[in-house]
């Protein structure tokens, strides 16, 4: 009996420790910072176009959006 709680327990844990980061990771990939320096698709950890902007104020790079966002299925409701 012992065994299968601390079994239970265990995968609740790491279940929830799984389902932020899938979250997480579908927002903040939209905008990618390209150019020279970062080749194709680039840097692609920006959430708003403005965060992208930020990073690339300064040097040769400039944003874009992230091929896998804008071509990804979308889902029929």
């Amino acid at each position: 009996m012992r065994r299968t709680i601390l079994t239970l327990a265990s995968f609740a844990a790491v279940m929830a420790a799984l389902a932020p980061t899938a979250q997480a990771h579908a927002t903040n990939d939209r905008y990618c910072l390209q150019g020279r320096m970062w080749g194709y698709p680039g840097n692609c950890q920006f959430a708003s176009y403005q965060q992208c902007q930020a990073s690339a104020s300064g040097t040769s790079a400039y944003c874009g959006i992230n091929p896998r966002y804008a071509y990804s299925q979308q889902r029929a409701y």
